[in-house]
């Protein structure tokens, strides 16, 4: 079984060798001791702040083996971007150029730099080990952000988005960085995505091109992969697109690569969970649901199957409660799986 927690000091060890197996392109998991250790510091002083409305907040999960007690995943939610440092992203567009005295009409897609998410919510880091990448571990990882969500409402924006990783090849050599490095940057993909990584953004808005950019004067091979993801991120963009997701014309700056958007509240698993108050035995049910035990600091959340009684109770065997660490009487919010 696999546990969902908050992160915590003796997990950074993992996080690092999740941050190396990542690969290129994975901005917020740079391969950098300070900045992931951190990171932790930052996640775990905010899952026991107390918190109104969303700041700087940070909430890092990992996603741990009951049995052998690795951590094979994590995932996080920042709670607002851009409000401390620019957070850009290019709009995809159509404009015309038209002259009824030539007869001429034309339209042309362009590419505008802006700050479309500045103090939303961010979904990020979404990665499994390979190992771990079969059933519903990975629908288990995504989702427990909602439940998590749908329960501290008050800790996050209006509408949460997510950037999905664009297309590159094995080296980091991303088609559409290649054309800005020639024209703006002269600098690799993978360094300036490192430098985005562990906050030194400054040099994005010294070089990058302040004017709209045509995209049909871009190298083909560069117009090919805007609003493209990467193979391994696939997966993550479906389960996404069922909750709810969209992209709206917004692309990273850096690989093209689609952010994908959608208010809080129509989320799915935010719509459907529901919460149940916990009995503790066993029970014949199949019907497997992602379960939440309504926490903060001591959030944990798993996949198995649970029975609604008929006085309306989420019944779970005993190791699932263990899991959850809650007992008879307490609160779940669970989705059913689909």
């Amino acid at each position: 079984m696999l546990i969902i927690r908050p992160i915590t000091t003796t997990d950074y060890p993992a996080l690092m060798q999740c941050a190396e197996a990542s690969g290129y392109g994975f901005t917020s998991l740079p391969i950098n001791e300070d900045l992931l250790r951190r990171r932790i510091q930052h996640s775990q002083a905010s899952f026991n702040a107390s918190v109104t409305s969303p700041g700087q907040e940070s909430y890092l999960l990992v996603a741990v083996d009951s049995d052998s007690g690795q951590v094979v995943g994590t995932t996080a939610i920042e709670a607002t971007v851009g409000l401390d440092v620019p957070f850009y992203n290019y709009h995809l567009s159509t404009v015309t150029h038209a002259s009824r005295q030539l007869g001429v009409h034309n339209t042309v897609k362009v590419l505008t730099l802006g700050s479309q998410y500045t103090g939303e919510t961010e979904l990020c880091s979404l990665f499994l080990l390979p190992k771990w990448r079969q059933g519903v571990n990975g629908r288990l990882l995504s989702k427990s952000r909602f439940l998590l969500m749908a329960d501290h409402r008050q800790r996050f924006a209006d509408v949460a988005f997510a950037e999905m990783r664009g297309v590159s090849d094995e080296q980091g050599n991303s088609p559409f960085w290649q054309w800005l490095k020639e024209h703006f940057f002269s600098i690799d993909f993978t360094y300036a995505d490192y430098l985005t990584g562990i906050g030194r953004k400054g040099f994005i808005a010294d070089l990058m091109p302040k004017l709209p950019i045509y995209v049909n004067l871009l190298s083909k091979e560069a117009q090919a992969v805007i609003g493209k993801v990467h193979t391994n991120t696939r997966p993550a963009l479906q389960l996404l697109e069922q909750e709810g997701f969209c992209c709206r014309g917004y692309v990273d700056i850096f690989d093209a690569g689609p952010s994908v958007e959608c208010d809080v509240r129509n989320i799915e698993t935010v719509r459907h969970s529901q919460r149940y108050s916990v009995d503790i035995g066993e029970h014949s049910s199949q019907q497997h649901y992602l379960i939440s035990n309504c926490q903060l600091a001591g959030f944990r959340a798993v996949a198995a199957p649970i029975a609604i009684t008929a006085q309306g109770q989420a019944m779970m065997t005993a190791d699932v409660a263990v899991a959850l660490n809650v007992k008879m009487g307490d609160e779940v919010r669970l989705v059913a799986q689909s």
